[in-house]
């Protein structure tokens, strides 16, 4: 008999997780949460998972709410003896901790994946990480799944000319050049010097960008300060339009402003985090829900991903 394969949600993360389930071709698990006057909760699963692989849908974007139901979810359906737990996590929380860069710091994304490894996940489903050496904190299996797959047809249906790729920092260089070497154009680099976290203190563009339609990729969009300084750069050095294209949004602060008075022509991002805001016109959103499906999809059938991982 072929092993079950069940999915549930997080809260906050159910949007998601319903159209994942449908592009899957089921429905979500039933699965309660029982609040105590104090703010704690406990999630219950109201149907069997023994012997069954569960999938366990949910990004750990803030508050850590989102973090704390994945791994209680995690531990119950450990001690209700399910199989095989893939946490699925379309956007990992803390991935920017990923080193120390300071003296006296923790590493956030190592401390998240042990909890996640301690909590009962025997396997890890996400999506461009922060850091791709953030996969070899873990000590089960990781699948790192790439947004390229989704945005590559969204470009192409863009059918612009004359294309440059960008990346607004020189740790985004190795994901701009993957874009440029599959569209076969150029690339663009912008540098910037940071005072404190979450502001640019200078911003220069290395290479040309006079006439050209520009698209700045990133892996995720938070205060929106650099992508917007960047596109604004890239229009004063003679940019016909400027695009950014990025995997999360975080987007915290005045960030909806902040992209809404840009010069970005559009946004375009994936639903791994849910919107505050769906009033900015220059907010384009397609989902990640049936690129996950199908991977779960293979993984419970023990098929090969391996084309899921390139452009």
């Amino acid at each position: 008999m072929e092993q079950t394969a069940l999915l549930f949600s997080t809260r906050q993360s159910k949007v998601l997780a319903e159209n994942i389930a449908s592009h899957y071709g089921q429905r979500l698990g039933k699965i309660e949460f029982q609040e105590f006057s104090d703010g704690e909760y406990q999630p219950s699963f109201e149907q069997s998972v023994r012997g069954a692989r569960v999938f366990l849908i949910g990004s750990t974007f803030t508050p850590d709410i989102n973090l704390m139901e994945m791994l209680l979810m995690c531990d119950a359906a450990k001690r209700a003896s399910a199989k095989n737990i893939t946490a699925v996590i379309p956007y990992y929380g803390y991935a920017r901790q990923d080193r120390k860069d300071n003296p006296r710091v923790p590493i956030g994304a190592k401390l998240v994946a042990n909890l996640l490894t301690a909590a009962g996940a025997t396997r890890i489903m996400t999506m461009d990480l922060h850091a791709d050496q953030i996969q070899g904190f873990f000590e089960i299996p990781v699948d790192h799944l790439f947004a390229s797959t989704i945005f590559v047809d969204y470009l192409n249906g863009l059918s612009l000319d004359n294309i440059t790729m960008a990346s607004p920092d020189m740790g985004g260089a190795k994901r701009a050049n993957a874009y440029a070497k599959h569209f076969n154009t150029d690339i663009v680099i912008c540098y910037k010097e940071r005072k404190e976290a979450n502001k640019v203190a200078r911003m220069m563009l290395i290479g040309d960008v006079k006439d050209r339609n520009v698209i700045l990729v990133d892996d995720m969009v938070d205060t929106a300060g650099t992508i917007t300084q960047a596109a604004d750069l890239m229009m004063e050095k003679g940019a016909k339009s400027v695009r950014a294209m990025a995997t999360h949004a975080v987007l915290s602060g005045n960030a909806y402003e902040r992209i809404e008075n840009s010069a970005l022509e559009e946004l375009i991002i994936t639903d791994s985090i849910p919107l505050k805001r769906n009033d900015i016109s220059k907010i384009k959103v397609v989902s990640c829900a049936p690129l996950f499906a199908e991977v779960m999809h293979l993984v419970h059938s023990k098929e090969s991903i391996s084309n899921k991982f390139v452009i």
